[in-house]
């Protein structure tokens, strides 16, 4: 893949994880991906899996829901709410990962744009360290990794 990257992650506190990564895409190309059904389809599955469902209510208080059938073998589902949308911006939801409904993470997610290149940073905060750490030591990084350098090529493509 081209313009394929790696995004940092760092854990500012016990109970938080933050994700940059650097996209060669403006901004507005970079939400409208992040936050379209039909785009999230095409980059949030990354290598692993197709996303089957992908449903998006953009407003506070709007629901969302991803859905993938990983590796054609079992489903990954995650859901949550928006708090917080300022379009081309930032966007803040809580996510739950549906195996573990009792567990709800806070998601910040911003867009930050310089020369036609876009930050994406997100900030994950969990409810404790145990939570935290489990979704670390999932290996989400190389999924997610995947998953960023197909929304590179979705927000070129774009363009």
């Amino acid at each position: 893949m081209t313009n394929s990257g790696s995004a940092v992650v760092t854990l500012p506190t016990d109970t938080q994880i933050l994700i940059t990564r650097v996209f060669d895409a403006p901004k507005h190309l970079v939400y409208k991906a992040w936050t379209t059904p039909e785009l999230i389809k095409r980059w949030w599955g990354g290598d692993r899996g197709e996303v089957t469902v992908a449903e998006v209510d953009l407003r506070v208080g709007g629901k969302w829901r991803y859905v993938m059938m990983a590796h054609g073998t079992f489903e990954v589902a995650f859901h949550g709410e928006y708090r917080e949308v300022t379009p081309n911006e930032r966007v803040v939801s809580t996510q739950i990962f549906e195996p573990i409904p009792d567990v709800e993470a806070v998601v910040t997610i911003t867009f930050t744009e310089s020369d036609g290149h876009t930050t994406l940073t997100m900030l994950v905060q969990h409810p404790n360290q145990e939570s935290r750490d489990g979704h670390i030591n999932s290996g989400m990084e190389d999924g997610m990794n995947e998953a960023m350098d197909h929304l590179q090529l979705v927000a070129t493509s774009l363009g």
